[in-house]
């Protein structure tokens, strides 16, 4: 990053007021009467009906529509366990996403936490305040733990975006990308580089996609997953794989799918080389990929390449889904995100790259014309019709499998976050 937009970026924080995200009024506070209804001695009656109905919190405060952003700052996007406070204009951005994407309020809270348990216990103890938790910048493996404990404990959806926000998008992507190359998940030979969150929340959505485990070969810092290898954490474990092949370089022979979620400049232009005819390449390491687009592509014409960043086309961005999944989720009041509720977000995301570009996101990228292809293999953030589409699927998924508690609002198809705030 130049140090221009360095400057920029602490000066956009900084100015006109610190932070992204404040508390807005949604009732008047004008008169004595106002007052009077607002706090002391009207509140009481609100107070009354929950303590007779935990549901009715729902009617008379704002716990529908607010999520929580919550991290212990162990591992903020790519720079590490540098604490609590330090994740704050992270999460802070998250919630600023919620608002602006699909008008969900959020607030961002910072853990300080001794131990996974610790921040189980926090996040449990304050739950009921919350319609939804977003958990976020957790590190591998605690972060699995932290999501399991709290999906049993609380009563409200729990996602942890670093891994099935990733996944959802990727899994998208990849839908698509394959669609194009002629191929089948099913069939496809994958090599994912990297084992932490999200890779293996990646891998487990493709492998509930149609993707078959035995076809997928996962590479940590040791080398390729296998059967052979001892003292594997049950994510790794899922995906050991029974083969000799016991580095990168082994298992690009051939391979159909290279999906980095590692680090920089991993994947070599000899190793894209040895992969199989229109390959697909998801190098989503920030902000350097695993490899460059401009060396895959003078490597192979024949690539259908996705990166992290915005800067190239086909961005994997988590932003494409966790508003419209959260939002959907709280509008039929569901009790948890699953597996059915994720893959119709997938599902909707891919359909959705294969619509007619409104001239809105031809606008905000400067772009004359946009259609499904190599280029263009999952919808850009600006579309407006992420909204309507993906939270509806989501919502409508929740209601099919079982745990939605409302039906789908009246309100839906959803249109634009105005007409949602005004509705």
């Amino acid at each position: 990053m130049s140090e221009d937009m360095k400057q920029a970026a602490l000066d956009y924080h900084e100015f006109p007021r610190p932070g992204k995200i404040s508390v807005e009024l949604t009732t008047p506070a004008e008169s004595a009467r106002d007052l009077a209804l607002a706090y002391s001695p009207g509140v009481a009656e609100p107070v009354r009906a929950i303590a007779a109905n935990p549901d009715d919190a729902y009617r008379y405060t704002g716990k529908g529509n607010l999520v929580a952003v919550i991290t212990n700052g162990t591992a903020i996007l790519g720079l590490g366990d540098l604490g609590p406070l330090a994740s704050k204009p992270v999460m802070e951005g998250k919630s600023l996403l919620f608002k602006r994407f699909a008008g969900v309020d959020s607030i961002d809270i910072e853990v300080d936490s001794e131990s996974p348990q610790a921040l189980i216990d926090t996040i449990a103890r304050i739950a009921d305040t919350f319609g939804g938790i977003n958990l976020e910048d957790i590190k591998a493996p605690e972060c699995f733990e932290v999501e399991r404990a709290l999906i049993e404990r609380c009563k409200i959806p729990v996602f942890h975006d670093d891994q099935h926000g990733t996944a959802i998008v990727t899994a998208a992507g990849m839908i698509n990308a394959l669609e194009i190359a002629g191929k089948k998940l099913e069939a496809a030979k994958i090599v994912c580089l990297g084992a932490g969150a999200a890779a293996n929340a990646c891998m487990t959505l493709l492998v509930n996609m149609g993707a078959k485990v035995e076809n997928i070969y996962m590479i940590d810092r040791t080398g390729v997953i296998h059967s052979g290898r001892e003292n594997l954490t049950p994510e790794k474990a899922a995906f050991a794989s029974e083969t000799d092949k016991r580095t990168l370089d082994d298992a690009i022979d051939g391979a159909d799918v290279f999906v980095g979620l590692s680090g920089p400049n991993l994947l070599s232009g000899e190793q894209l080389a040895k992969m199989a005819s229109t390959p697909v390449v998801f190098a989503c390491a920030n902000p350097d990929p695993e490899i460059k687009p401009e060396l895959a592509h003078s490597v192979r014409d024949d690539v259908i390449m996705a990166t992290g960043r915005s800067d190239y086309p086909n961005q994997v961005n988590n932003v494409l889904g966790f508003p419209f999944i959260f939002r959907g989720a709280l509008d039929v009041r569901a009790s948890a995100i699953n597996e059915e509720m994720k893959a119709a977000a997938v599902l909707a995301l891919a359909e959705l790259a294969k619509e007619p570009v409104p001239q809105e996101v031809l606008d905000a990228y400067e772009l004359d014309s946009l259609e499904f292809g190599p280029q263009y293999i999952i919808p850009k953030p600006t579309d407006s019709r992420l909204l309507g589409a993906v939270s509806g699927a989501v919502a409508q998924a929740a209601i099919d499998s079982g745990v939605a508690r409302l039906p789908l609002p009246d309100h839906y198809p959803l249109t634009t976050v105005d007409a949602l705030l005004n509705k």
